[in-house]
C-alpha cells in the first residue's frame, strides 16, 4: 500500500486549499488503495475571504490546520511533523490560498519564496527521488522550491503564471484540464484543473490521471 502526504493550507476556493481539487485527490487515491495523511501549516491564513461575495472578511482570523480539518475530517497533522522517508510521494491540491499562504507566487511571482518548512520537506522529497504532484496553481510552489531545475509542468494553457514559472527554468506544457503531464525524469505530475475553464468532469478527470501517475511512480 502506498503512502502518500496531501498538503492543505485552509479550506476554501479564495483564501485556503480548493475543496473540490481536494476531494478529487483524496478521491482518486481512495480508488487506488492509497494511505493518505493530510498535513497543513499550523500558522495564520494570509486573509480570510467570503466566498459567497469574494471580499475580504476585515478582522477575521483562521488557522490553516483549523480549516484543513474541515477538509480532513479531524484526520490531519502539522506540515513540520511531515518526513519524506516515511511517505512514497506528497500532493498539493490548489486553490488561491496556495499561492498566498504556501508562498508568496500571489504577490511576487517568480521572485516569490516558499514557506520555509514546505520547502524542506519538498526538497527531501526530490533528494529521495519520491514523485511531488502539484493540482492547479500549486505547479508554482514547486517551481518556486527548485528555481533553475528545468522541470517540466503545466498551469493549462498560457498565461501570466505560466509566464512566471517559465521565468524560474523550467519548461511549461499547455494541458486541457481533462490532462496532467508527467515529467518522468524528474518524478513531477502536474494537472491545471480550475486554471482551466472546465466543467467539474474534466477537472477530476485530470486528477484522476494525475493520482494514478502519482501512484505507478512511487
Amino acid at each position: 500500500m502506498k503512502k502518500i502526504a496531501l498538503v492543505l493550507c485552509g479550506s476554501g476556493f479564495k483564501d485556503g486549499s480548493e475543496i473540490r481539487e481536494s476531494v478529487a485527490v483524496l478521491w482518486g487515491l481512495s480508488r487506488l488503495g492509497a494511505q493518505v495523511q493530510c498535513f497543513a501549516p499550523d500558522r495564520p491564513q494570509l486573509d480570510v475571504i467570503n466566498c459567497l461575495t469574494g471580499k475580504p472578511s476585515s478582522g477575521e482570523n483562521r488557522n490553516m490546520l483549523t480549516e484543513s480539518a474541515r477538509i480532513a475530517r479531524g484526520e490531519i497533522q502539522p506540515l513540520t511533523q511531515l518526513r519524506a522517508s516515511q511517505f512514497d510521494a506528497i500532493i498539493i491540491p490548489g486553490g488561491f490560498g496556495v499561492a498566498k499562504n504556501l508562498c508568496t507566487f500571489a504577490s511576487e511571482g517568480s521572485k516569490g519564496k516558499v514557506l520555509q518548512e514546505l520547502k524542506d520537506v519538498l526538497l527531501e522529497f526530490h533528494d529521495s527521488n519520491k514523485p511531488i504532484g502539484a493540482v492547479c496553481i500549486a505547479p508554482a510552489v514547486v517551481a518556486l522550491a527548485f528555481p533553475g531545475k528545468h522541470f517540466e509542468m503545466t498551469v493549462g494553457g498560457s498565461s501570466e503564471a505560466a509566464e512566471e514559472i517559465e521565468k524560474l527554468g523550467h519548461k511549461h506544457i499547455s494541458t486541457l484540464a481533462s490532462q496532467c503531464h508527467i515529467d518522468r525524469k524528474n518524478k513531477i505530475v502536474t494537472t491545471a484543473a480550475y486554471m482551466c475553464e472546465a466543467p467539474l468532469h474534466e477537472i477530476f478527470e485530470g486528477v484522476r490521471q494525475l493520482t494514478e501517475e502519482i501512484v505507478k511512480l512511487s
